[in-house]
């Protein structure tokens, strides 16, 4: 099917340098963050108290205000000079949203709104939850949760002439003729690419059972054609965090489930590889994370709940590659979070890895002041892995920590908060361990 409101915008095949997490419903996502808060509240009273952290070092990049952005909870996107990408949900010149660029400067950071959604619905609004992705010629993608055309999203491009960013969009969702029960609706979680110039992403409404989709848009004469190849299972809740391995089979995770697509003569297979069971032995939430891909073939994800203490927790799943369940995944719960005023709560983003194998992440509660965590788990030879919080934030340096991290050649740490900083409506943050 084609978009009947996409602006044709094919420059040949793209070859993204790096690809994007994450989701959950609207209204899920606020109660959780309602009940964080309440948790919060009561740190506040702690913060004045608040002594330096040994080992590691937390800098604000940026204290956004609102005009420059509200509530980022994207996974940051380096452009290999040093400057990285991001966007908004909220804020801007309209406050629909905005993707903006971090630069370094003399020492320090500038922060820029180079587009803001709105105030016409028709280049989309609020892209929840959706990192930007690169092209080698420097135009930026992403999706954006709802306008368009249609008001159900699009997927956008970003070129960008001289010193002004231009939007395309690319697609808009429920076209005129198919309903969203066919096409998914309201896109979450950015997007990845194929080497054949192929985007992939998720949705977070429609599809066969209403509750969402993954879609393939593949470029096609000009305009852009969409293809639901996966429909979210009807008790389930909607994907994110898409990754793609080198042999084009694709994995995401939902609340109770991961998943595995693998394209076929006939379309694309699913297979349910892992089913989550809850605490105290199992995680369950994955729907939030991104998941990794190691060089082996294991993948790593995060639970938002479950786990011992249901706090959490951090899981491998490794394919068997031999026997009678040769094709299946065997799990294996890396860490579980605790309830102990100290720990954090609730690792929401996927997680990354360092050269000694290192994982990092974050939590959106718990810590010191209840406003989140940055965490670093350590093999210990054994098999298992042995936790240290990097960070605490204390809600004037960032709150609710709701992104992956991405890491730099000397092993710094960056990211954004969702709430918290000098205005209180989120940071983008670095972390040197």
């Amino acid at each position: 099917m084609r978009s009947s409101g996409a602006k044709g915008s094919t420059k040949g095949h793209l070859n993204i340098s790096d690809a994007g997490p994450r989701l959950g419903s609207t209204k899920q996502r606020n109660a959780a963050r309602a009940a964080l808060s309440l948790a919060v509240l009561s740190a506040l009273l702690l913060i004045a108290a608040s002594p330096a952290q040994a080992q590691a070092s937390e800098t604000v990049l940026q204290n956004f205000d609102g005009k420059d952005g509200s509530g980022p909870n994207s996974r940051l996107t380096s452009d290999g000079a040093g400057n990285f990408y991001g966007t908004t949900p909220g804020g801007g010149s309209a406050g629909d949203g905005t993707v903006y660029e971090v630069s370094p400067n003399d020492g320090g950071w500038n922060e820029t709104p180079i587009y803001s959604f709105g105030p016409q619905p028709a280049g989309g609004y609020t892209p929840d939850f959706s990192p930007v992705i690169f092209d080698h010629s420097g135009n930026l993608y992403g999706t954006a949760y709802g306008g368009g055309a249609n008001f159900y999203g699009v997927v956008f491009e970003l070129s960008p002439p001289g010193s002004n960013w231009t939007e395309t969009v690319l697609y808009n969702f429920c076209p005129e003729g198919y309903p969203c029960n066919v096409t998914g609706a309201y896109p979450i979680g950015g997007l990845i690419m194929d080497s054949k110039g192929n985007f992939y992403g998720t949705t977070s409404a429609g599809g066969a059972n209403g509750i969402g989709t993954v879609f393939e848009l593949s470029p096609s004469g000009g305009n852009w054609t969409e293809q639901v190849i996966y429909s979210i299972g009807k008790s389930d809740r909607a994907a994110d965090g898409l990754v793609m391995d080198a042999s084009g089979n694709i994995f995401g995770s939902t609340n109770s489930t991961v998943f595995e697509l693998t394209p076929s003569g006939n379309g694309w297979d699913a297979t349910l590889i892992h089913n989550f069971k809850g605490s105290p032995k199992d995680g369950i939430g994955g729907e939030f994370c991104t998941l990794v891909l190691d060089q082996a073939g294991n993948l790593y994800g995060t639970t938002t709940s479950g786990g011992k203490d249901n706090a959490g927790t951090v899981y491998k799943l490794t394919p068997v590659v031999s026997g009678k369940k040769k094709g299946t995944y065997t799990e294996k719960i890396l860490y579980s979070f605790k309830t102990n005023g100290k720990d954090g709560v609730g690792p929401s983003a996927g997680i990354v890895f360092d050269g000694a194998g290192n994982i990092y992440g974050t939590t959106i509660g718990g810590g010191k002041y209840s406003a989140g965590t940055v965490y670093k788990l350590t093999p210990t030879g054994t098999g298992g892995y042995k936790e240290k919080i990097l960070w605490s934030f204390n809600i004037t340096d960032g709150n609710q920590p709701e992104s992956s991290l991405i890491l730099d050649s000397l092993g710094n740490l960056y990211g954004t908060t969702y709430a918290g900083g000098a205005n209180g409506v989120g940071t983008a943050f670095e972390v040197t361990p």
